[in-house]
């Protein structure tokens, strides 16, 4: 990680590589204090591009490009995770990315990820690391049934792993493994998700937001309450893992730290994303500052000031699915704040906006999200790995 803290000021500019929802609610937010805002994307239309002053229409690997938005920019971040580490090394020597490249090397990698976050002092599941097909068969007794083999690297939105219930389907769950080195996890029967959302600055000075409970459907969150529906010695010792997590990677930006609760009250950590998350996109509307102004004043190093939940909210993803149906609810709906990301095509589970809905009584409101025709989802709570 550079050493160099340089203050950013209002009329300079802010690189982001990748150009997705997360990049254009940084862009955003950021245009709100007056930063410029150059994005490296391969399209010329993304959700970012769409808000950017400059463009960069280039693979977010390719040197050149890379050299171009450094030229540009006066510090530089990213939206998203999978970034090649070596790329991203070699532009932290020749521009300011304050949140360097080894936290992008550990959290792009499972076997990376769990070595760190034990080292950190917090729970993850017990696992082991899978290099070929007998690994499995000398781990999984130990670790019992069902077990969830995960590919190290790459799976996002339930890809990339296979929960293993018998013996038999060993060989079945063993084809991840032509994808590279994988990790098998203990199944973790667990009552909630939870996730916590930090923000750090070069200073070392880190706020948080209220831990929030994530419902998530066919493996891709649908909805987020915040706060989470949890007592608050629960809520307090989520917040010292994400705090802790976060001091020992020596985080500068935005870190969601994702979770499970169990029925007896323990906490596993399940994944960390380095970056604003999904489940922190009710922060728009709900809280005094969102995680993207804050992940935008971490990296130009501004001082922080703890968020404040101003008001309780749902947050509920708009797929491509939902399209036809938001439009048409638009008129009825004038207390739902509508977000929608600018992609071009509505695909079924593309991610394409979200809707947060301001609240006094949660279980109400999540009714009313039920009852609305949109999503037409059942609730999947409780026994499942990401």
């Amino acid at each position: 990680m550079t050493l160099n803290k340089k203050t950013i000021l209002p009329g300079q500019t802010i690189g982001i590589i990748g150009g997705g929802q997360l990049g254009r609610m940084m862009a955003l937010s950021a245009k709100h204090n007056g930063f410029r805002i150059a994005v490296l994307d391969p399209s010329p239309s993304s959700p970012c591009a769409q808000v950017a002053d400059l463009v960069i229409t280039a693979p977010i690997d390719q040197y050149e490009a890379l050299d171009r938005l450094a030229e540009a920019s006066d510090v530089i971040t990213y939206e998203f995770e999978n970034i090649d580490y070596d790329a991203l090394k070699w532009l932290s020597g020749r521009a300011y990315v304050p949140q360097g490249a080894e936290l992008i090397r550990i959290t792009q990698d499972r076997i990376q990820e769990k070595a760190a976050l034990t080292m950190s002092g917090v729970e993850v599941a017990p696992y082991a690391v899978i290099l070929q097909e007998e690994d499995i068969y000398d781990n999984i007794e130990k670790l019992g049934y069902p077990a969830v083999l995960k590919t190290s690297r790459g799976g996002y939105d339930g890809k990339g792993q296979f929960v293993i219930r018998r013996v038999e389907e060993v060989s079945e769950a063993a084809v991840l493994l032509e994808n590279g080195p994988c990790v098998l996890e203990k199944w973790i029967p667990f009552e909630k998700e939870l996730s916590v959302i930090v923000t750090r600055n070069p200073d070392g000075q880190q706020t948080h937001f209220p831990v929030v409970e994530n419902i998530h459907v066919d493996n891709i969150l649908h909805e987020t309450i915040a706060p989470a529906r949890i007592a608050e010695d629960i809520s307090r010792e989520a917040i010292d893992k994400a705090k802790k997590i976060s001091e020992t990677l020596d985080l500068v930006g935005t870190l969601a730290i994702e979770m499970f609760l169990t029925a007896d009250g323990i906490i596993y950590i399940n994944e960390l994303a380095p970056r604003p998350h999904n489940s922190g996109h009710y922060s728009i509307e709900a809280c005094d500052s969102s995680q993207f102004a804050q992940h935008i004043k971490a990296i130009c190093n501004w001082p922080l000031v703890q968020p404040t939940l101003l008001k309780n909210a749902v947050m509920v993803n708009l797929l491509g699915e939902h399209i036809e149906p938001i439009m048409k609810a638009i008129p009825n709906h004038p207390d739902w704040f509508i977000h929608l990301y600018g992609k071009d095509l509505p695909k079924p589970k593309r991610k394409m906006g979200h809707v947060t809905l301001l609240t006094e009584d949660i279980e109400k409101t999540m009714a009313a999200v039920n009852e609305a025709g949109i999503w037409n989802v059942q609730e999947k709570i409780g026994g499942r790995m990401k």
